[in-house]
């Protein structure tokens, strides 16, 4: 196979029941497309039977590659793994579970030929979503806006068509915390959007459970952003603004007023209660970043694999 024009990078975690469907409908799209397509799946890890299935479709598709990871690093991750061995010229992005549509491939590319390097695709609505999992992204990709020093799209997930330069930077990246989408926006270059609407999932239950989505979230504010810092600071100058204000009370009450009833355990009580709060809000604030920097300095590898397909200078 000569070096393809496009390679569709896809990061799966226990998907096997989404697999056959998801490899039919990519390949007629590949087969209609304008040059040769490679097809990286990413095995995060799985327990289940998708492993073994991305190995049968290996051994009957010359253009299928797959990279096993030696256990569960989270999406992100796999999606970096898939992307530092990518070949083509034009690298696609996008879930296992049928929510992007690959047939949104072919406006994606038109955008590419027409000089973007990053096409993102954007989110009208959700099919069947429930509507606090709607208004907490909807409300989410708003506050990111806003804190982002990065002008981030609202509504875009990591579904997107790059073009090689701008993957090339990102490989060149070294952080372990990466937020995708971000690092997409971050980079620059031309980019546009197509927007499409997102399909419920294919089958399979969801793999981006509520703590997951958590985690991401916090990554890509903390990645994004210093004004949580800047927040704990003015926590920090309301609390003692508050304090000083309530010993001006506590002295007026006791010199002027000795006998109301806002002096006591009650006052005391309130203040130590607020006063604690703040303080460990701006101790968890900080603990995030410097976590952060905790991961950096420590150097491990972004993962670790066990098992290639169908790259070149490789063991399989």
């Amino acid at each position: 196979m000569n070096q393809p024009i496009y390679s569709l990078v896809i990061p799966i975690y226990n998907e096997e029941e989404n697999i056959i469907e998801l490899y039919r409908r990519l390949i007629d799209v590949m087969e209609q497309l304008d040059g040769e397509a490679e097809l990286i799946l990413i095995d995060d890890g799985s327990r289940d039977r998708s492993l073994s299935m991305i190995r049968e479709l290996y051994h009957q598709d010359s253009r299928v590659r797959y990279l096993s990871l030696a256990r569960n690093f989270g999406h992100q991750i796999a999606v970096t793994a898939g992307l530092n061995f990518v070949q083509g010229k034009s690298v696609i992005v996008m879930d296992a579970d049928l929510q992007d549509p690959p047939e949104l491939l072919f406006q994606m590319i038109e955008k590419w030929q027409q000089g973007y390097q990053v096409v993102y695709a954007q989110r009208l609505s959700r099919r069947k979503e429930s509507w606090l999992k709607r208004f907490t992204a909807y409300a989410f990709y708003r506050i990111l806006k806003l804190l982002a020093h990065v002008d981030i799209p609202a509504d875009t997930g990591d579904f997107c068509l790059m073009d090689r330069q701008v993957v090339d930077i990102l490989n060149a990246m070294p952080e372990r915390n990466r937020y995708i989408r971000g690092l997409r926006a971050w980079v620059g270059f031309r980019q546009t959007a197509v927007h499409f609407e997102r399909d419920p999932r294919f089958a399979g239950t969801v793999k981006y459970t509520f703590g997951k989505s958590w985690a991401l979230a916090v990554d890509g504010i903390v990645s994004f952003s210093k004004v949580p810092l800047r927040l704990a600071t003015y926590m920090g100058m309301l609390s003692a603004g508050v304090a000083i204000l309530m010993i001006l009370l506590v002295l007026y009450w006791r010199l002027f007023e000795p006998s109301t009833p806002l002096i006591g355990f009650t006052l005391i009580t309130l203040a130590m209660f607020f006063m604690g709060s703040v303080q460990l809000i701006c101790i968890g604030i900080l603990g995030e970043y410097i976590g952060r920097i905790y991961e950096e300095v420590k150097g491990r590898p972004i993962y670790t694999l066990k098992e290639t397909g169908g790259f070149v200078n490789t063991n399989s």
